[in-house]
Order: structure tokens, then sequence, then C-alpha cells
């Protein structure tokens, strides 16, 4: 895994390349099967400068994977490398990578004032410096107003906000990582401070890694996800790689509402057979010694035609912009999605596949 940050020197920063290699870690003393490690040989490049998120359901591995990177937790295996120098061992402050936690860390009794400017007085900054930088955060984040006030009478977005500010608000630190930072934020102003951290980043330019388990958080946020399942990395890419090509079956299912479908199918000459029927595809399929094989469409890409598979309508749900029809096959259920204007058949119906967005996945992942 590359990508780079910057380090500080007595008088001025280099950029450093780091570089993470299979990574693994397991939380056991003896590792008897896979189900014991919490991640398993991690190896991604990241640039630097970039918005990046980690994706996954709970205990897929993020946040352990985030630890190791900031260095609270040393990987059972795999090494660490700041520009090729080993650094597994070094602690977070050596790293000089700053971390905001799913729950607010802040000092009740402080001001917010002084909670922002904390970091920067242990770096021994110049009160006009201290004044300049916690000034400049605070507008960012709407927290000018309350600079004066004690801490704890902050709402929990308003602590959160200051936790924000203490990541933000160091010049010499060029990789901020946030651990599910809008767990204790309601709906609306989840919205709300999501996209004040993509101003943030746009205007201050450094490394981003947004961990979460929502893929509204990840997909707005980032310019390139990393979906994690069972400890692996399955995919990275843009947010409309992830949902327009699933390299795995699990992408396929956790991006998108409805999810991907997923059915059994054969492969047979190169081409996929499914419920009587070669379906296209746009990819050419070579390798067929697959214990188990099926075929990925997104509901967005089914249409209703005159020939092709026939289906039973089991239920029409009409969102208001859209209607999501279930649908029923000898293979299995078939969801559709449909613009609002979509006339639908009352019992049954025909409906052909997106040759394009049509795809084959053996044991899980992608046939290319």
């Amino acid at each position: 895994m590359n990508f780079y940050i910057l380090i500080k020197t007595t008088d001025w920063l280099i950029m450093a390349k780091i570089t993470l290699k299979k990574l693994s870690h397991s939380y056991l003393a003896n590792q008897n099967n896979d189900a014991d490690w919490a991640l398993r040989g991690v190896d991604i490049d990241w640039k630097d400068g970039g918005a990046y998120a980690l994706l996954g359901p709970s205990g897929c591995g993020k946040t352990t994977l985030l630890n190791i990177i900031s260095g609270l937790l040393k990987p059972t295996e795999g090494e660490i490398l700041f520009d090729d120098k080993d650094v597994t061992t070094l602690n977070p402050v050596e790293r000089d990578i700053a971390q905001i936690f799913q729950f607010p860390v802040i000092y009740d009794t402080m001001t917010v004032y002084d909670n922002l400017a904390f970091p920067l007085k242990n770096r021994g900054l110049s009160e006009n410096e201290i004044d300049s930088k916690v000034k400049e955060i605070a507008e960012m984040l709407e927290l000018t107003s309350t600079l004066n006030n004690r801490a704890s009478g902050l709402t929990a977005d308003g602590k959160q906000k200051i936790s924000l500010g203490r990541g933000l608000v160091r010049s010499d630190v060029n990789v901020i990582m946030f651990d599910e930072p809008l767990t204790v934020i309601d709906p609306h102003l989840k919205w709300v401070l999501r996209s004040k951290l993509k101003e943030l980043h746009q205007k201050i330019n450094r490394t981003m890694i947004y961990v979460t388990h929502d893929q509204i958080e990840a997909l707005t946020f980032a310019d390139q996800v990393v979906v994690m399942h069972e400890g692996q990395i399955v995919q990275t890419g843009t947010p409309v790689e992830l949902f327009e090509k699933p390299k795995h079956t699990f992408v396929g299912h956790f991006i998108g509402s409805p999810g991907m479908n997923i059915l059994p199918c054969e492969i047979k000459n190169g081409q996929i057979n499914f419920e009587g029927k070669i379906l296209p595809t746009n990819t050419s399929i070579k390798k067929t010694n697959f214990n188990k094989t099926q075929v990925g469409i997104r509901p967005e890409f089914i249409n209703f035609s005159n020939d092709g598979i026939k289906v039973k309508i089991k239920r029409v749900s009409d969102t208001g912009r859209h209607k999501v029809i279930d649908t029923e096959c000898k293979s299995g259920s078939i969801k559709i999605l449909a613009s609002s204007t979509t006339e639908i058949p009352a019992d049954s119906a025909h409906i052909s596949f997106d040759q394009k967005y049509t795809y084959a996945y053996g044991d899980n992942w992608i046939i290319e």
C-alpha cells in the first residue's frame, strides 16, 4: 500500500512515500483459519492529497487497518515503510498523523478556543500563529461564535466539530484519518458536516482517510473508495467504478439501493447461460473452472422487453422518483428499478439485461 505524507524536519517539509506491504493482523495468539484474522494481505496504493474512504460493514477490519496506519496497533504480519525505511514499530507521534475518533475527544473544562489551540501550544507555536490558525479553522467549521464558550455546553455535533478542528488545525500533519466521525450526529447535520469536510479537503489539500460503514458517506466524500469484506480489500475505485463494475459480489450487494442482482448461472463455451438463454456480456469469459458461477446485473440496467427472460411480477413499490419491481424467475428473485412513468405489466413479463453492465462471477470474483 503506497501513499504520501509530509514529515516535518527542523525547518522544512519533506515528501515521504509510505508503503504498506501485505499487512495482516489477528487479535488471537494462534491462527488456524481465515476467520481468525482481522486483516488479510492488505496491499493497495494511494496518492498524496486525495480523499479516500474505507467502506465496509462492522467487523470487516476498517478500524484495525486505520489503527495500524496511525501506529496505534502493530500488525501481526507485514511492514510499514516511510521512504523505504521500516517504521512498523514507531509510535503515532513519530508518524505525525492526526486521527479523529468515532466519539468526540475534547476537554470539557476548556473553552472551544483552548481546545483548538491545545495541539498548537504543545508544539511551541507563538500566540499570534495559534490565534490565526484557531480562528481560520473555527471559521471553516462555523465555530467562531462559540470560541469563548466552554466545550461542555455544546451539542454532540458541536463537540465533534471540535474534534475535527483539533485534527485540522495542525499544518504539520498531511494525513488526517477519520474513524466514523459522524456516528453521534443526527442525519441532517451529518449531511452538513460531510459537505464541510469535502469543502475543507479542497481548501487544505491534505490526504484524508475516512472510515465508515455508510455507503452514502463514503461515496459522497471520497475520490477513491476502498471496500473491505472479512478482513480483505475486495475493490478500490471511484464511486462510479464501484457501481458500474463491481469486482466482487459483495461490492455489488453492498453498493447501491437496491443492491445488484446476483443469480446462479452456467458458463458454457465462454458465454453466460441463464434461464436457458445466452446472455451477451461486454467481457470475454476464458476461465471456467469455478466451484460457483453467477451472473450479476444491477436493477437499473434491466428493461422490460417483448422477448427475453420470463418473470412473474410479485410486488411494485413506488418511491416517487422510481418504481422498485420485485420479480421472480426459476433461478430466484430479480429486482428492477424503473422510472416512475414506466408501465408495469400486471402478472408476468419478459425482461432483458443491458449487455454493457452484465457480468459473470466465479467464486464471487468477476470473470475477466
